[in-house]
């Protein structure tokens, strides 16, 4: 009788942990020594203080010249405020975490920040995408330029794209939203990345990683290959009008490395999950913050200060 009885309160106790979803969450951040972490903390507030301080900067003097006030100038301005947004949506709190190890987090905070870097970043290639069809509609077709970028021509390919990187991180945070989480309240991460998050339910996350996935591959893929089309297009068009200019290649070939360099870090990040691997949690999260927090410090230099106007 003492053994059933025994028995019977184990298997109360799993339920009941079964049950538990927890609402607070602690960032386990980068593994390591105090003083590594607070060496640490100087390169990403650097990093963190040159992308708000430039990005500030090309969105000033934009927004401050009539000049620039031209769809290509505004694309500029509308990627350095998504690049403002990003940093500033996790890096203080990964900066606090590093120097005074603050770092819990509740589950409503973390899915506001997931949804904050998810779609942001999701905007960043869009944005990418709009630009590169400007300089399409600028080289390939001058006469009907202004046609093309006319703002209700133009609005199509604005509402379209912006609606799927809504659906589809909506779709990822609710269902990440849906989860009960029993299994451990520790993220092993430096910000609330979507399958960090999730690998802690106790349910099957089958549904969350495929969405996940699928969002990877509609949006910043399909994003990216449509920009090198474009500019496939647009050398093939310079190519056959005898019209070759150094400057438009190597700006061109400058933008495709640098988005497919970052395609490659995201798809890294985003497939270590998915895929067993040996590699260590401080190497994960490195990839996954630089993918991050690199491009808001190169675009300002890239799209900004090489362009001679800005």
């Amino acid at each position: 009788r003492s053994v059933y009885f025994s028995l019977f309160i184990v298997f109360n106790m799993y339920v009941s942990s079964r049950n538990i979803s927890h609402t607070d969450f602690i960032l386990s951040g980068f593994s390591g020594p105090k003083e590594w972490k607070q060496l640490l903390f100087i390169p990403f507030f650097l990093l963190f203080v040159m992308s708000v301080t430039a990005n500030s900067m090309i969105i000033f003097i934009i927004l401050s010249h009539r000049a620039l006030h031209s769809p290509m100038y505004l694309l500029i301005c509308v990627m350095a405020f998504v690049d403002l947004v990003i940093p500033i949506s996790f890096v203080p709190n990964m900066l606090l975490n590093l120097l005074f190890n603050w770092n819990h987090i509740s589950l409503m905070g973390c899915l506001v920040q997931m949804f904050c870097i998810h779609f942001f970043t999701s905007v960043q290639t869009t944005i990418l995408l709009w630009m590169a069809l400007d300089r399409f509609y600028a080289i390939c077709t001058p006469l009907h330029y202004n046609e093309h970028m006319r703002f209700s021509a133009f609005l199509k390919f604005v509402i379209i794209p912006m609606l799927r990187n809504a659906v589809f991180i909506s779709a990822i945070v609710g269902l990440a939203r849906s989860l009960s989480y029993c299994q451990s309240n520790e993220i092993k991460h430096c910000f609330c990345e979507h399958m960090a998050l999730v690998t802690l339910a106790c349910g099957p996350i089958y549904v969350n990683s495929v969405v996940g996935l699928c969002g990877v591959f509609f949006i910043s893929t399909a994003d990216i290959l449509l920009i090198a089309l474009s500019y496939v297009r647009i050398f093939v068009s310079l190519f056959k009008s005898g019209r070759s200019s150094q400057k438009a290649f190597s700006t061109c070939i400058t933008h495709i490395i640098v988005m497919f360099v970052g395609l490659i870090m995201a798809l890294t990040s985003f497939l270590s999950y998915r895929i067993k691997n040996d590699m260590s949690s401080n190497s994960h999260m490195a990839i996954s913050t630089m993918y991050l927090l690199v491009p808001t410090c190169l675009n300002p230099i890239i799209y900004g200060i090489r362009t001679k106007e800005i």
